[in-house]
């Protein structure tokens, strides 16, 4: 919702002021539809270019976050500290009983409690693939947590190429405005012997396109491109607080440390309390029982 707020704003206070000071909309209406095809059009087919099909569908499907926000909430990050408590107990009182849960996490009595999580794949490899490595004996902790840094970081690669595209555009757009500008001049220059009330709605129309680059790129898909980065960004706390918890069961930390040590490390506006966390895990608790 907020996103739409923005997008109002900024017609609102540009087109706005550009009334309010005694600017006619009607040379920009006239020629928004060429302007737009032009430089719409070549950022469109430079982004076509500069993408494979795959990278294509993915930053068309993430557009819609920069209005969603990011995808966990904070009861999603108390979740996942509970499935993560539930999953370290279960490994230290049983560890054969552990591998039909992570072998067939859709099928698990305890992934099932928790539908948000199990629905993300990247999670549930992670929580899973991390708990097998655990059971291979490692000679050191560091040599997971290792794996763990760049298997994130290669996600976090992937899923920032979406706002990186979007970037590109941006980057692109004042230059494709002056292009659409340098041919509303040269069109200009062949009625060179109009007179000036039309000479001057000939320019007029032609620095609409310099004017609708600049304001495409700053005002709407920099902003898009930014937003991306940040709720991609924001996302991967998620990600990376399994990382903390399950390298601090490597550690043989006790069940409840490796859960205070995951909810240390969740960002200030996630974290649940550490009362909202207990209550959490008592209700756990009595389930199991």
């Amino acid at each position: 919702m907020i996103g739409f707020v923005g997008i109002a704003m900024i017609f609102v206070m540009v087109f706005g002021g550009y009334i309010a000071a005694g600017g006619k909309m009607a040379i920009i209406l006239k020629s928004l539809p060429f302007e737009f095809t032009m430089i719409g059009g070549a950022a469109a087919g430079a982004f076509v270019i500069s993408n494979d099909v795959a990278a294509i569908k993915h930053t068309l499907k993430d557009i819609g976050r920069v209005f969603k926000g990011p995808k966990w909430k904070p009861e999603d990050y108390k979740d996942l500290l509970c499935l993560l408590f539930e999953l370290i107990r279960q490994a230290r009182q049983n560890a054969v009983a552990l591998e039909e849960h992570i072998e067939t996490p859709s099928e698990s009595a305890i992934f099932s409690k928790y539908p948000r999580i199990l629905a993300d794949h990247e999670a549930i490899d992670l929580i899973c693939d991390t708990l097998r490595s655990a059971s291979m004996n490692y000679d050191d902790p560091h040599q997971v947590e290792e794996v763990l840094e760049k298997r994130m970081e290669a996600n976090l690669h992937h899923a920032e190429h979406s706002s990186h595209a979007l970037q590109g555009v941006a980057d692109g757009l004042p230059a494709l405005g002056i292009v659409a500008a340098v041919l509303g001049v040269i069109k200009t220059m062949g009625s060179i012997d109009q007179p000036p009330e039309i000479l001057g709605k000939l320019i007029g129309g032609a620095l609409v396109g310099t004017f609708l680059g600049v304001f495409l790129a700053y005002g709407l898909v920099g902003p898009f491109a930014a937003k991306l980065t940040t709720v991609v960004e924001e996302d991967s706390h998620f990600y990376q607080l399994i990382r903390e918890v399950l390298v601090a069961n490597l550690h043989n930390h006790s069940t409840n440390i490796c859960i205070e040590v995951g909810r240390q490390n969740t960002p200030s506006h996630f974290r649940p309390s550490f009362s909202e966390l207990e209550e959490a895990l008592k209700e756990v608790k009595k389930d199991a029982a």
